[in-house]
């Protein structure tokens, strides 16, 4: 009965999958990175140098570079 009971539970684990967890993660991950830098982005940009404008222009411009090398 043991045996029987430990089939159908690994079973039912099969059909309820995670077919596309990867995903949802990766996205996630994403996210959280972009969130941080647009964080960073508005921070640096708050300083009276221009260096928070310098940095914020080349992240900006790597992002482009970046989205623009993606094919779809």
């Amino acid at each position: 009965m043991y045996r029987a009971f430990g089939y159908l539970h690994a079973r039912l684990l099969q059909l309820r999958g995670e077919t596309g967890q990867g995903t949802v993660e990766y996205v996630a991950l994403i996210l959280l990175v972009a969130l941080v830098m647009a964080g960073v982005l508005v921070a640096m940009k708050g300083f009276k140098t221009d260096q928070g404008k310098d940095l914020g222009d080349t992240i900006v411009g790597k992002i482009r570079e970046a989205v623009d090398k993606v094919q779809f």
